[in-house]
């Protein structure tokens, strides 16, 4: 008896897609030697730049628009199944320790819940209702930011979260690596880096995965740049949780002021470890609490902050 564990719909639609394409002139790669083989990815994986740079316009009307949200108190959020889900749940992971960001102000939603981090669960991707519930569960405003990321542009999760942010009035990205995907067409942002059939067909872990990657990069750094979590290229807001996080800090404030080790750690110590601080400190010769001052009035932007102690009486 044959079995078969699509239906015939979704099998035809997969074989429209770019990402799902099969590619003839590779259907004897399993029997290259091992140099050949890592010769050809790297060979597909230089091309990915090339598919995201098409596309930086829209990234960067997409970032304005989530940082000038962020400035108002809003979250980021990115929702994704599988690889996108991942790799959305991995950015925001990072912006703790990379840029101080408070607890839920950027969040990573992956189908199934944090244990399809590391197993598959089945029919999670195919829920737009799972989708809306994890929203729900965030209480989301207008002020957030809701990206969804699918490399096939139609996986119903992300959809979903999309179309339901956007209903409940928030900001909304869908991140696709198909042209005309429903989730582009679903979102206010739509960003579709068409990196072209994989090595494997369908692994779109591979070229999908790694143009996610570099777009994820783009929207939470630039974001975060934009918000003065940086000076330069600084990361000024960097959270000293570890001895090699404490050394990075130590040289950053040394970076930016060129001061002296023990004035460094003078500095570290007024501003009870807080970097930006600490650099006002040194460059403004301001005191601990004038320097919280200083970049309270600033909403944490360095360069203003430095501007105002220039000014003061």
């Amino acid at each position: 008896m044959t079995h078969t564990s699509e239906p015939r719909g979704l099998r035809a639609e997969l074989e429209t897609l770019t990402t799902e394409a099969f590619r003839p002139e590779l259907a004897d790669v399993d029997r290259l030697p091992t140099l050949g083989i890592a010769r050809l990815m790297n060979g597909e994986d230089a091309t990915v730049a090339a598919a995201v740079a098409e596309r930086l316009p829209a990234i960067a009307a997409a970032i304005d628009a989530v940082a000038e949200r962020m400035a108002r108190g809003g979250r980021l959020v990115y929702a994704g199944a599988g690889t996108a889900g991942r790799l959305g749940v991995l950015d925001a992971s990072e912006c703790p320790p990379t840029f101080n960001t408070s607890p839920g102000q950027v969040v990573g939603l992956i189908a199934g819940g944090p244990g399809a981090l590391v197993t598959s669960v089945e029919g999670a991707e195919d829920s737009a209702e799972l989708a809306a519930a994890d929203l729900d569960a965030l209480e989301l405003t207008a002020d957030d930011t809701v990206v969804g990321v699918s490399a096939s542009g139609r996986t119903p999760y992300a959809v979903g979260a999309v179309t339901h942010a956007r209903a409940r009035g928030a900001l909304t990205v869908g991140l696709a690596c198909n042209a005309g995907s429903p989730l582009a067409a679903a979102a206010g942002h739509g960003i579709e880096v068409v990196v072209g059939p994989e090595l494997l067909t369908g692994s779109t872990r591979l070229k999908a995965g790694t143009a996610q990657k570099l777009v994820l990069n783009m929207i939470s750094t630039i974001t975060m740049i934009r918000l003065g979590k940086t000076y330069g290229n600084l990361m000024v807001d960097v959270r000293a949780s570890n001895e090699k996080l404490r050394a990075r800090s130590r040289r950053i404030v040394a970076l930016a002021t060129g001061a002296a080790d023990a004035d460094v750690e003078r500095a570290l110590a007024a501003a009870d470890g807080e970097v930006k601080n600490a650099i006002l400190v040194l460059l403004a010769d301001v005191d601990g609490p004038t320097a919280a001052r200083l970049l309270d009035g600033a909403d944490g932007h360095l360069r203003a902050a430095l501007a105002a102690s220039a000014g003061r009486p």
